[in-house]
């Protein structure tokens, strides 16, 4: 259980140095299109040679299927709902994180109004955060060391680009340090446990049901990935992502092999 904790609290680390990156700086807009299209790429890789193999060959392919589409579908709801909710917003001008409006910080905002943009980031963090965490926490039961490290490194690095891009837009946005500590705070807490609640509880299932959870955290992912983080880092940065996509991608293989 200690080990499920220590990684699910270094990979859910991506955040909070993401957070203070965009607390102290503004990077280019071409190197966060890097990250996260590296990010990108890391991710594509262990969901798709990682978290399905280790489906797969835990249990039968109707619970792998269904528990891939699964995670797809309830991602793609959800974060719909979100994007609806935050777009509420006089600060925004449009459904993602990063569509500020100019002279946000000047626009005011009703009680209400800030509540549910406040609500929509943080629903919106843990819903990338969680079933990475209970995923990493399940493969470290059900497969060791080994896919947990590839599984950390992959949820660090899509971690930080995005509290990354949500810090610097929450301070365009106006919103306080203290406001922007406490988000990714409360999200890096709940992202852990999620690990430590995969490892301890959810590792307990039938194989089936295992395999089920996994793919269901690799459909999440994807979805994840083809809504929100590869159109963000083409938007910034232009075709040269996909150079750093393909870069990620090998990277995570390699380190797959490495741990096996």
């Amino acid at each position: 259980m200690l080990t499920a904790a220590l990684y699910g609290f270094l990979a859910s680390s991506g955040l909070l140095v993401g957070m203070l990156v965009g607390l102290l700086f503004e990077p280019p807009r071409r190197l966060v299109a890097g990250v996260v299209a590296f990010g990108s790429g890391i991710l594509v890789s262990t969901l798709t040679f990682d978290l399905m193999e280790e489906a797969f060959e835990t249990g039968n392919t109707t619970f792998v299927v269904s528990g891939f589409l699964a995670g797809a579908v309830l991602y793609v709801a959800v974060n719909e709902l979100l994007n609806r909710l935050a777009a509420r917003s006089p600060k925004r001008e449009g459904r993602e994180p990063t569509d500020v409006v100019p002279a946000a910080a000047k626009k005011p905002e009703t009680p209400a109004e800030e509540t549910a943009s406040s609500t929509a980031l943080l629903v919106g963090a843990l819903l990338d955060g969680i079933p990475e965490n209970a995923a990493l926490g399940i493969s470290l039961y059900a497969a060791g060391s080994g896919l947990g490290l590839v599984l950390l490194a992959a949820i660090f690095l899509g971690n930080f680009p995005e509290s990354l891009g949500s810090t610097v837009s929450m301070r365009k946005e106006g919103r306080s340090r203290r406001y922007i500590v406490a988000l990714w705070g409360v999200t890096t807490l709940v992202c852990t446990l999620a690990s430590v609640a995969g490892y301890v509880f959810l590792s307990g299932l039938a194989p089936n049901w295992i395999s089920a959870l996994l793919a269901f955290a690799a459909g999440g992912i994807l979805a994840m990935l083809a809504d929100t983080m590869m159109p963000e880092a083409f938007q910034r940065g232009g075709p040269f992502v996909a150079l750093a996509t393909a870069v990620g991608f090998i990277a995570a293989l390699l380190l797959s092999q490495v741990t096996k």
